[in-house]
């Protein structure tokens, strides 16, 4: 009986080593393409965000890491992609949180001009209700596209808020709070970016030795 147990044992134990060795091999396997497919991706809603004819830097390359809890909704660093053409600064996307949507934290990026007319806004992530908050998501629809050529003229800027509350932006029927944590999120981006300007290009590209 105890050599029986034994022989179990240990026959689970080389199965257990073996299915570690083969994810641990799978892993290895995958994983440029999978960093791969990430920066396709990546690229891909960057070019959405900033307009491709205003830059002739590879975008995810020239990237840094922002901390601004105030302005970005997070303690955590934040990716910022600094966008050149001729070597000459030409515009931003910068990472953001909506800490206050309905379901939790939303995660956007929002391309900046060099003079801080936004030219693109997407929603990476967010867990909003189906058929109501969701609404922010372009897939569903347009909406995150009038954030588009808009500006921000100080802190006390009233246009950036829901109609609801006075403002610009269309809510949604049944789901205010969802387009509210956004449009102040973006909002706060800009005036990051206006009270940084001067420096953003100085900073160092770390964001590759920090993933």
């Amino acid at each position: 009986m105890i050599h029986a147990m034994k022989k179990n044992a240990a026959v689970l134990a080389l199965f257990a080593v073996a299915s570690t060795a083969v994810v641990a091999i799978t892993n290895a396997l995958t994983a440029d393409q999978i960093k791969h497919q990430e920066q396709t991706q990546l690229l891909k809603v960057l070019n959405q965000v900033i307009p491709a004819e205003s830059h002739d830097n590879v975008l995810f390359k020239s990237c840094t890491l922002v901390n601004a809890p105030e302005y970005l909704g997070t303690d955590n660093d934040m990716p910022m992609y600094l966008a050149t053409k001729n070597n000459q600064p030409t515009g931003v996307a910068i990472e953001a949180i909506a800490p206050d949507g309905y379901n939790g934290a939303i995660k956007i990026i929002v391309g900046l001009a060099s003079d801080a007319t936004v030219t693109g806004v997407r929603v990476l992530s967010h867990q909003e209700t189906p058929g109501l908050g969701d609404k922010i998501d372009l897939r569903i629809t347009d909406w995150v596209l009038s954030f588009t050529g808009q500006t921000v003229d100080g802190e006390k800027d009233t246009r950036w808020a829901v109609r609801k509350d006075g403002g610009n932006f269309d809510q949604f029927t049944g789901a205010t709070i969802t387009p509210r944590a956004v449009v102040k999120a973006v909002k706060q981006v800009v005036l990051y970016y206006q009270a940084n300007r001067d420096t953003i290009y100085n900073q160092p590209l770390n964001c590759q030795e920090d993933s």
